[in-house]
């Protein structure tokens, strides 16, 4: 456990509240986003929701020099995609916003794919199935579990699915630091790497390629793209181990029904 900070119970409710208001978050934006709206109007939608509305901090805003409040990753963009006033969303984009917010000192993070308009249903595939591998990685959290348990079972879904696991980028521990110990790779052997114990929090956010793994850096720095220029999909979600098994802490009320 080396490196790994397990979170008291008080220290858990108030990562629980950061969760709790990212959920509303994306609530907000639910109804927002649409054909038409550049990428940079998402980022100062959510920038002000979160500190005029919610009172808290978007956490990615000034982390490791960003410059920016989300990430807004479309189609064939894998991760860190940087909002831009020249960037609209077209009809049948699939769109990742993947935003953090701090408060009382702990940090939630979370990831939402969004379709815009008439999508095609090889996108809408690849979204849904990637919600899918999302879930069993989380449902394979529980005390006892292992790591490897969690790539596992997302890597044996995606690739049933024939799709790819991007192995560059992975979950993370995150509480009053964005990234912590351990690592959650997205692939791996069942019953192999750290043991889960109580305490521990960290994300689960698969990014799954219609084709090829390989990805691509662009100049900026930041923007990942696929190779290939097929499409990607990601979604998010901070867990925590329990006694008994998994707590969602960036939970949505349409989720709900999800939960356990």
């Amino acid at each position: 456990m080396s490196g790994v900070q397990l979170k008291t119970a008080d220290e858990l409710a108030l990562q629980h509240e950061a969760g709790r208001l990212l959920a509303r978050v994306f609530a907000m934006l639910d109804s927002k986003i649409a054909v038409g709206m550049s990428t940079l109007q998402i980022n100062d939608l959510v920038e002000r929701y979160i500190v005029d509305e919610l009172q808290a901090r978007p956490a990615s805003k000034g982390q490791y020099g960003f410059a920016y409040v989300l990430n807004t990753s479309v189609n064939d963009v894998v991760c860190h995609g940087v909002p831009s006033a020249t960037q609209l969303l077209k009809d049948g984009d699939i769109v990742n916003a993947d935003i953090t917010l701090e408060k009382h000192g702990f940090i939630a993070d979370s990831s939402k794919m969004y379709c815009i308009g008439e999508v095609g249903f090889l996108a809408r595939q690849l979204v849904d199935d990637c919600y899918q591998a999302l879930w069993l990685g989380i449902n394979a959290v529980k005390p006892g579990a292992r790591l490897g348990d969690i790539g596992f079972a997302i890597e044996q879904f995606a690739r049933s699915k024939g799709y790819s696991v991007v192995r560059e980028y992975c979950g993370h521990g995150i509480g009053r630091q964005m990234h912590e110990e351990p690592q959650v790779l997205h692939y791996g052997k069942a019953g192999s790497g750290m043991q889960l114990k109580p305490g521990m929090v960290f994300t689960i956010e698969p990014m799954l390629n219609q084709g090829s793994a390989k990805t691509k850096t662009k100049k900026d720095g930041w923007i990942v793209v696929t190779r290939d220029k097929k499409l990607s999909a990601q979604w998010e979600h901070t867990v925590a181990v329990t006694e008994t098994g998994v707590e969602v802490l960036t939970l949505r009320q349409e989720e709900q029904a999800l939960k356990g």
